[in-house]
């Protein structure tokens, strides 16, 4: 039986559809619906239901699976056992991050490491809500909160500060702010309340409850752009907002934040030689930017 048959019917029954399991394997959509019907000629009978949403196992996919997954644990740690080269390091590692943090510190250093690496593929997931592990959405993830199940290896990565910030063209036309109390009467930006993917990101109940909004949006980018075009007032990530020269902090001192990225990965992968080199370049890459993460000045 082919090994490379059932790999593709173990993706494929994880992640439930032709195209999620054809980018979590780097090939197209055609060649998993390929190798999974050479695998079902193969063994004789249907694996998958083909449904409008995806593919479903088969009650002799269902009996398969557990014996394919007992396969690839035998396999990896034959793998693992071999002393790890990061100078041929090749295949996929697919990594999910909250938006901002992926967007402005991690893609353009993880461009420079897969330059290193030209056999290496970085998948960055950089978006405004939860990657799941679970759903096999990614191998390794970045995220606001630790995650409290599951048999996944995790470290917290690092601390970062947030801070209140306008547009000094905002604060040249407007109310001066010199106290909590002199935030009423000014317009606010934030996020989209009911659709909060970590309660990491409630900043303002612990500051003010704003008398209005400008914008409210689900993504820290969009976010920064509006308070730098003067738009109003928001709790914004240093590493994101202190390099823009139109922003100045409001209330310095008082209005200060700290949150932590903690980093996650399944443990039944993370001894494979491309996720310990990715794993420990990220954590390379959060300690050697401290100063722009918790940047604290005034």
């Amino acid at each position: 039986m082919d090994w490379d048959n059932l790999r593709y019917f173990l993706e494929l029954a994880r992640s439930g559809t032709l195209v999620s399991a054809a980018r979590r394997l780097a090939v197209d959509h055609t060649t998993v619906a390929r190798r999974i019907q050479a695998l079902e000629k193969e063994v004789g009978t249907a694996l998958f239901s083909r449904e409008a949403g995806g593919h479903r196992l088969t009650e002799a996919g269902r009996r398969l699976q557990p014996q394919v997954e007992a396969m690839e644990s035998a396999f990896l740690a034959v793998e693992s056992a071999a002393p790890p080269s990061h100078a041929g390091l090749s295949g996929l590692v697919r990594i999910g991050a909250t938006e901002g943090f992926g967007t402005v510190v991690l893609a353009p250093r993880l461009a420079q490491f897969a330059k290193t690496h030209p056999k290496l593929v970085i998948d960055l997931l950089a978006m405004p809500r939860l990657v799941h592990l679970s759903r096999r959405e990614a191998d390794i993830v970045i995220s606001l909160e630790r995650p409290a199940r599951g048999p996944v290896v995790v470290t917290k990565l690092c601390d970062y500060s947030l801070h209140l910030y306008a547009s000094r063209d905002y604060l040249q036309t407007h109310a001066p702010i010199a106290a909590r109390e002199d935030l009423r009467g000014h317009t606010f930006i934030s996020y989209v309340d009911d659709l909060l993917f970590s309660k990491e990101l409630q900043y303002l109940d612990e500051l003010y409850r704003p008398d209005s909004f400008a914008l409210r949006s689900t993504s820290i980018l969009a976010q920064h752009r509006a308070v730098a075009g003067g738009a109003g007032i928001a709790v914004l990530p240093a590493f994101l907002a202190e390099g823009d020269a139109q922003l100045a902090r409001v209330l310095p001192g008082q209005a200060n934040f700290t949150r932590s990225f903690w980093m996650s990965i399944p443990a039944e992968i993370k001894h494979l030689a491309r996720m310990q080199a990715v794993w420990s370049f990220l954590r390379e890459t959060a300690e050697g930017q401290r100063a722009l993460l918790m940047a604290s000045g005034s």
